[in-house]
């Protein structure tokens, strides 16, 4: 039996947890792809730029080369495509499979979001908070010697 969904942007906020789920995809050919790769494409798009992506992120440049490589050596394809400065200033944007690899794993995050909705409730239920309530000191007497 399904749950009805939520009528309004306030209840929706009521009943998705504080946890959220994290997806890492492996495949048979040694490529993985995870949130972080994703987050720096989907930045990459709206930046224009790698160079600028990496500042967004706080990343260095050279890290956020190495995981466009580890991205299109994994994809067989390139996700970004890359015109180089001069006059213009040069810019990076994604190519149709690398938009395509944003788009499937964000349904593919989407769909197992809303699949572990209940689990992730009860697993935030177990988590305490960043803040913990002060603990109470209790002074033991002593009974004798030990």
């Amino acid at each position: 039996m399904s749950r009805p969904g939520p009528s309004s942007p306030t209840e929706m906020h009521r009943i998705t947890p504080r946890t959220r789920l994290s997806i890492r995809i492996d495949s048979e050919f040694g490529c993985k792809i995870e949130t972080k790769q994703i987050v720096l494409l989907e930045t990459i798009q709206a930046q224009g730029s790698i160079s600028r992506a990496a500042q967004f992120l706080s990343l260095s440049y050279r890290g956020t080369q190495k995981l466009i490589e580890v991205i299109n050596t994994g994809l067989g394809e390139p996700a970004v495509s890359t015109v180089s400065g001069g006059r213009t200033g040069g810019g990076a944007a994604l190519t149709p499979i690398g938009i395509q690899l944003v788009e499937l794993y964000r349904a593919i995050e989407a769909r197992a979001q809303a699949v572990a909705l209940p689990e992730r409730e009860a697993l935030h239920s177990l988590m305490r908070p960043k803040k913990y309530p002060p603990i109470k000191r209790v002074r033991l007497k002593r009974f004798g010697s030990f």
